[in-house]
């Protein structure tokens, strides 16, 4: 048995649990006896006790909660609402004696029990615990909904309205939840903010016991109900504090309203702040079609684009109106011919100014109601960690802002869930790499912090105490060893989201570039981020155990991959479930190639040949994902779908690494139409490629998978996100450019139709070698080093450091890349299809003549130990191409990894490496130049 004392002072508040349990002795005695008996459910009972009094007095008053607990905290890590209702149906029924607004109190405070737990010992990550008290909410409120739609028609029968075939039918409702819930983001003690709306007027059935009523009053009186059963006071609280004052009209509008008279509202009257509050908008318990019908008509009126507020200056799809932040890869592809470039350059500066114009006035809206809340706060003095500098508001407002700004003409930024949002931000180079991972950093420790102070007492606070010993507490319950290192930790995330939220606001051209968003460096992350080591395996995975050793050494092939990947999702119901289990079957794949490789049963090329052979059964997951849910959507049976993949980058390279993106470009047949009948081939296809991206990237609970890049793609932002495979080829032959032709060196068929694939592949490999074939070799190393030197100097142009970047700096893998591909299409020496790694292809230039005896063996050493560097980086630190020079933990983690001696070792064998691939670079083109 576990020694009780030791377990106890090991807790952040020793005393508090010796209380709890010595309350449970005098209250319940057998009780304690089989408590203690249960090391596992002890400790984390008395954990519980030691962070939320509030919760150890649940237990006190309820020790059958005890034996729940026992049973749930192995339980899967988030509940579903229909596994809530399904558990929230029995506990009714079980406390009949209740009525219902106490038992709905009830059973949340039971629920809290097993996420609390959750959440203190890090078992989940925030994303999952803010959604699994979403999901709380949720269900109580469609039991609440329930109970007071039988009740509402026991007294006015069914409200009906007339269709357009002049038939009854039954009017639907919907709780629209706003806020927090509305982005699965709810919080403990938060407030719950929601919008009843009802699908049509009409008059009730008249079959109740006080006749017939319109439905506008039938709808109030559900409403007020739902309000009643949700948020009544009890002994113990309400289930929810209940907040309406979002809806039309606010405290003096009519409490639920019909679906054309809030679009009404909304297109015509609101305000832009009300307007904002949509962004996080969803149907959380009723008809979620009354929800999906209302925002469909109101969606374009909360993001606005440009070309909506001043007609007639150019749609978004105009040459001069995308991307306001142009990558390297974009800007090539969006520069106007040389014959409209002139006639068009006063209507492009005309745009940019109007873009700059409603960008600014779009960012001045919540800058504004920014500055009220910093206006009451600077009357408090305590730290306010929701809306104090650099609080978790600025991290909201930051993506809100940044929605509203762009989200008109891009919906993929139109997320409601500020992780997901911040990311399809970064995807898009509005927000940095580095600001990317602040600002995540900041969200996780920020609601972990609040979590803390609110579960102590179930109080909706937000505010750090200022008292020091009540200050030490919360310290020791946020895992510091003392004050000093938690008040430095807060100032750190604040003081990084405030520079952040100045940069987006105060920005006096809000369309220039940032500094570390550009996509031609978006592989880096922060420069100057403090060391923390990237976790290996998760923080729960306990020890060599994990995994069967057998079963790692065996997860090495595509094949294999794919049957595990694809074995996991039939087990799901639905298309989220599956993604569910997709990423969560990808994620033991991957962990289980960083233990092989950690136990020295994979080396560096092995492991990334493990990595490349699941992203391709990813793809192929990806795939029959995607017809599966074409066919739910059209509502038939689709057998083929006729999408070939091209991989290029390190996935043509076969070289995908940790951390690394998918460079793709979807090609269909067009020879081959679709079955589906009720639509377009270029819509059926957009939609397919819109469903595959999400299945890759789009980020749940069980986190993401890959960063999907589709930029690569003939016309770039400019084109179709899946394109038929003669005109893919028509664009290589007649418009690609030489940067382009540097690109698709790489090219590889990936997966899908692999026919198509192949001799797509085939057909552009001969097409970029034949037009390199037709130029001076001069225009194309000028081209290559030109391309070349302009991402090293955006690169040494944003660094804030002094870290050295191994990729994008000054002899670099990017100088043996370039170099590489400008010799194979100077000397017409294509990728062999049986290798393509770059160290065999350096060894086919030394054995063609293309490149002497001494840069091969400089450009090998090079890159074999830029490449065991960044591997080893990305296993240590995180995905970056930035050697962390000031963290000395991480050099020595990384050094010893490589065999060396030292950290000192390290660099100066970096320097010399460097130093010889910049001299072989420029001995290979310098000559042409």
């Amino acid at each position: 048995m576990i020694d009780v004392e030791s377990l106890i002072n090991g807790l952040p508040d020793p005393e508090a649990a010796r209380r709890f349990l010595s309350s449970l002795d005098e209250q319940s005695g057998p009780a304690s006896i089989k408590l203690r008996k249960n090391d596992g459910l002890l400790s984390d009972v008395t954990t519980l006790a030691s962070y939320s009094p509030l919760l150890a007095t649940t237990l006190l008053q309820n020790p059958e909660y005890l034996w729940w607990l026992n049973r749930k905290r192995r339980a899967p890590a988030v509940r579903t609402k229909e596994e809530l209702l399904e558990a929230l149906g029995r506990f009714v029924l079980t406390n009949s004696d209740l009525d219902l607004h106490a038992q709905l109190a009830r059973f949340r405070r039971r629920e809290l029990l097993r996420i609390f737990l959750s959440d203190i010992r890090r078992l989940t990550t925030m994303a999952e615990i803010t959604e699994d008290i979403s999901n709380l909410a949720d269900s109580i409120l469609e039991t609440a909904l329930r109970r007071a739609e039988q009740d509402t028609q026991n007294r006015f029968g069914s409200p009906l309205v007339i269709d357009e075939k002049g038939r009854k039918t039954t009017a639907e409702f919907c709780i629209v939840s706003l806020g927090k819930l509305g982005s699965r983001e709810l919080n403990y003690s938060s407030d719950i903010d929601l919008l009843f709306l009802y699908s049509a007027d009409g008059e009730t059935s008249g079959t109740g016991s006080r006749g017939t009523v319109t439905n506008r009053e039938y709808f109030i009186k559900l409403s007020e109900a739902i309000v009643q059963v949700a948020g009544r006071q009890t002994g113990e609280g309400a289930a929810y504090r209940v907040d309406m004052r979002l809806r039309p009209h606010g405290r003096v509008g009519p409490l639920a309203i019909s679906v054309d008279d809030a679009v009404r509202y909304y297109t015509g009257e609101a305000r832009d702040w009300e307007r904002q509050v949509l962004i996080r908008s969803r149907a959380s318990a009723g008809s979620p079609d009354v929800f999906k019908g209302f925002f469909e008509r109101v969606e374009e009126s909360v993001f606005v684009s440009t070309s909506d507020s001043h007609p007639g200056e150019g749609g978004v799809g105009s040459a001069s109106a995308v991307g306001l932040v142009l990558s390297e890869k974009d800007r090539s592809r969006f520069e106007l011919p040389p014959q409209e470039e002139n006639h068009s350059t006063t209507k492009a500066s005309a745009l940019l100014d109007t873009e700059r114009s409603f960008v600014a006035r779009a960012l001045e809206n919540v800058r504004r109601s920014k500055m009220l809340i910093d206006r009451e706060q600077k009357t408090e003095g305590a730290f306010n960690v929701k809306l104090g500098r650099g609080g978790i508001r600025e991290i909201e407002f930051i993506a809100q802002a940044l929605q509203l700004a762009y989200g008109g003409r891009d919906r993929w930024l139109r997320a409601s869930h500020t992780l997901i949002s911040l990311s399809r931000l970064a995807d898009r180079g509005l927000i940095g790499e580095a600001e990317l991972t602040e600002l995540f950093n900041a969200y996780e420790f920020l609601r972990h912090l609040e979590h803390v102070l609110q579960m102590e007492n179930g109080l909706q606070t937000h505010t750090l105490p200022e008292d020091a010993p009540r200050r030490v507490l919360i310290a020791r319950r946020m895992r510091f060893g003392d004050l000093q290192t938690f008040d430095a930790e807060i100032e750190n995330h604040t003081g990084r989201v405030h520079a952040i939220f100045e940069r987006v606001f105060e920005s006096g051209d809000v369309l220039q570039p940032i500094p570390t968003a550009s996509p031609a460096v978006r592989e880096a992350t922060s420069n100057d981020i403090d060391f923390i080591p990237a976790p290996i395996l998760p923080a729960d995975a306990g020890g060599p155990d994990l995994l069967d050793r057998s079963a790692r050494a065996a997860m090495s092939s595509r094949d294999e991959f794919f049957i595990q990947l694809r074995g996991a999702i039939q087990k799901e119901k639905d298309f989220r479930h599956r993604l569910g289990a997709f990423r969560r079957r990808w994620s033991q794949s991957l962990e289980r190639i960083m233990s092989s490789e950690l136990d020295g049963e994979l080396d560096i090329r092995q492991a990334k040949r493990s990595q490349t052979a699941l992203a391709e059964a990813s793809i192929d997951t990806a795939l029959e994902l995607t017809r599966e849910e074409l066919g739910r959507r059209y509502k038939t049976k689709i057998d083929r779908l006729p999408i070939a993949v091209i991989g290029l980058g390190k996935l043509g390279g076969g070289a995908i690494d940790y951390g690394s993106d998918l460079d793709l470009v979807l090609v269909y047949d067009q020879d081959h139409p679709t079955s589906i009948t009720k639509v377009s081939d270029a819509e059926f296809y957009s939609l397919a490629a819109e469903i595959f991206v999400t299945t890759l990237s789009s980020m749940t609970r069980d986190g993401s998978i890959y960063r999907v890049d589709l930029r690569l793609r003939p016309y770039g932002k400019n084109g179709q996100s899946v394109i038929s495979a003669a005109a893919f080829v028509e664009y290589m032959r007649d418009a690609a450019a030489i940067w382009e032709w540097l690109a698709y060196v790489k090219v590889r068929a990936v997966a899908g139709e692999m026919n198509l694939a192949r001799k797509v592949e085939t057909s552009v490999r001969e097409i970029i070698h034949t037009r390199a074939a037709t130029i001076h070799a001069t225009e194309l190393a000028r081209e290559t080093h030109r391309v070349r030197t302009r991402l090293e100097k955006e690169k040494a142009g944003v660094r804030r450091s002094k870290d050295i970047d191994i990729k994008y700096g000054s002899g670099g893998m990017l100088d043996v890349y370039f170099a590489m591909r400008y010799l194979q299409l100077r000397d017409n020496v294509p990728d062999r299809f049986d290798d393509r790694s770059t160290e065999f292809m350096l060894e086919e230039l030394r054995r063609s003549g293309s490149l002497s005896g001494p840069d091969h063996e400089v450009m090998l050493s090079g890159y074999r130990f830029l490449a065991s560097l960044d591997h080893n980086l990305r296993l240590t630190v995180g995905r970056t191409t930035s050697l962390p020079i000031a963290n000395r933990k991480a050099l020595e983690i990384i050094s010893n990894r490589m065999s060396l001696t030292s950290a000192a070792e390290l660099v100066e064998l970096l320097t010399i490496h460097r130093l010889d691939v910049r001299s072989a670079f420029d001995n290979i083109l310098s000559p042409a130049l």
